[in-house]
């Protein structure tokens, strides 16, 4: 397995966050984590990636128990991607990408060939080399994005964690920038609101409730109607698409 969390809890002083969450990813999964707000997933994600220290539990990468790897180790392996970014900063995009070589440079390292060609194929994952030269504040919304996550590339990681990464986007984007993570070479936890984008993208699915797991497996699986009745407490129906022919969710009104 590419990650492994075993009995994972965490807290701000008397309330419990996350509480007892055990799960895994195997290599080149896309695993989604769901929930109503306030469930916790955005604390489990930095909780796995290991920006923060759980009070109980352990996470395991690649069998590498994490709180036994210094940072900057952990940093060469691991990427996060978070909802958003802003910066007043005037920076291009590739100052923006070449932050992710960090991890691998010492304090007087020269750039080298091998980060130069690290950012090169991150922008080209993400459709963005055209746009090398282009200004931060320039950039709509969907292309902020993909250069963040050409950021989290070029630190050549294994695994990539990513908060929501589809908040505020229209649609067109979200799609576009969930099938580039699918399709990357690359173990990837993300955290999603939208769940027939979840059911769309992810090999399996998470289910958290007030920092528990209820539910996990295949999207087919987990993604019910008595789930989605009890968990979100919405009345909705699920069939399968004739689309992509994963499920989907159709929403009754009031």
């Amino acid at each position: 397995m590419s990650i492994v969390a075993e009995n994972l809890t965490w807290g701000v002083r008397r309330k419990t966050i996350v509480r007892g969450v055990s799960l895994s990813a195997a290599p080149g999964e896309t695993l989604g984590l769901i929930g109503p707000n306030g469930s916790g997933k955005s604390s489990l994600l930095r909780l796995l990636a290991g920006l923060k220290r759980p009070h109980t539990g352990r996470v395991e990468i690649f069998g590498q128990d994490i709180a036994q790897v210094s940072r900057r180790a952990l940093s060469q392996q691991v990427a996060f991607v978070q909802q958003s970014a802003a910066t007043d900063t005037n920076v291009t995009v590739r100052d923006v990408v070449r932050l992710g070589r960090t991890p691998h440079r010492s304090a007087l390292a020269g750039w080298t060939a091998a980060d130069e060609a690290a950012v090169t194929t991150a922008l080209t994952h993400v459709d963005m080399l055209g746009h090398t030269a282009q200004a931060w504040q320039t950039l709509s919304g969907g292309e902020r994005q993909r250069v963040h996550i050409a950021r989290a590339l070029a630190q050549s990681p294994r695994v990539m964690f990513l908060d929501e990464p589809t908040n505020h986007l229209d649609i067109h984007h979200q799609i576009e920038i969930l099938r580039m993570v699918r399709d990357l070479d690359l173990t990837s936890i993300v955290a999603l609101h939208d769940l027939n984008l979840a059911a769309m993208f992810c090999d399996r699915i998470v289910v958290l409730q007030a920092g528990s797991v209820i539910a996990g497996g295949s999207p087919e699986n987990v993604l019910t109607e008595t789930l989605l009745r009890k968990v979100f407490r919405v009345e909705a129906g699920v069939t399968r698409s004739l689309y992509h022919g994963r499920p989907h969710i159709h929403f009754t009104a009031a």
